[in-house]
């Protein structure tokens, strides 16, 4: 048995048995990731989509994707490739054929290379090599992250990572521990460091009746305002997903109200997914 000190879920895991996120494998008393250099999607996107609202507008970044997470959120928007991924086709590229595709993307407006629509933590090793090349290429790095991260591979890949987008999903440990399966402090510490050297902004998906109360993102904001007022902060309507098909969309007038709480603390405040 072997310990993965990636994430804090801190799994031990037996020989040819996975961990949590299922693609970080025990053999022979190594941790191996499943998914290295594997590929579930590829494309050029606005960086806007990611959310980046403050990081290089009006500018393309090419999105890389996997396989496999470190939370079970009920409410997965990507499960297909985050959770129940055994049967998803993914495809191989090297380091070098990605460099080379996002440099030949510049004349389309492409900035660099985001890693994003799986959770890209459990992919940590190849998106270490990829952004060390995007360095010594002068192309732009960004993360779309749940933070679920621990804090010393954290630090090792923040010199690499030029902007952040954290999802944090509720203010609520309770919300944490019950709907996505991890804990809400390590999200916290995740954002107070990347902030501290990086461009960050915020993603919260407000789901009905889960975390969509005022008082919730009154502290939600004044939390992220505690660490830099200025952070940008998007919040996301819910559609049915997954394993909450039974919930209603998030009305917009809840966006709205939860959109003027925040700004009493937040000078960047946004709502997405209407």
């Amino acid at each position: 048995m072997i310990k993965c000190t990636l994430c804090p879920h801190r799994c031990s895991i037996e020989d040819g048995q996975s961990g949590f996120c299922g693609v970080r494998v025990n053999r022979n008393d190594m941790i191996v990731s499943t998914n290295h250099f594997r590929f579930s999607a590829i494309a050029l996107d606005p960086v806007e989509k990611k959310p980046f609202y403050h990081f290089h507008p009006g500018k393309m970044i090419l999105s890389l994707g996997s396989t496999g997470c470190n939370l079970a959120c009920s409410f997965c928007q990507n499960s297909e490739i985050s959770k129940e991924f055994g049967n998803v086709r993914t495809f191989s590229l090297s380091v070098d054929e990605i460099i080379e595709q996002a440099m030949l993307l510049k004349d389309e407006g492409n900035i660099g290379i985001a890693f994003t629509y799986n959770e890209p933590v459990v992919w940590y090793d190849t998106v270490m090599e990829i952004a060390k090349e995007c360095k010594n290429n002068g192309l732009e790095t960004a993360m779309v992250t749940n933070g679920y991260i621990e804090q010393e591979p954290l630090k090792e890949l923040m010199p690499f990572i030029d902007a952040w987008n954290i999802d944090l999903k509720a203010f609520s440990d309770e919300f944490y521990r019950t709907i996505v399966r991890g804990s809400l402090k390590p999200v916290l510490d995740t954002i107070r460091t990347t902030a501290s050297e990086s461009h960050v902004e915020i993603t919260t998906l407000v789901i009905p009746g889960l975390n969509d109360a005022d008082e919730e993102m009154d502290k939600e904001a004044s939390f992220i305002a505690s660490v830099d007022e200025n952070i940008p902060l998007h919040i996301s309507r819910f559609f049915p997903r997954y394993h909450l098909q039974n919930i209603l969309p998030t009305p917009v007038s809840t966006l709205d109200s939860l959109r003027r709480t925040a700004s009493r603390h937040l000078k960047n405040v946004y709502i997405g997914n209407v």
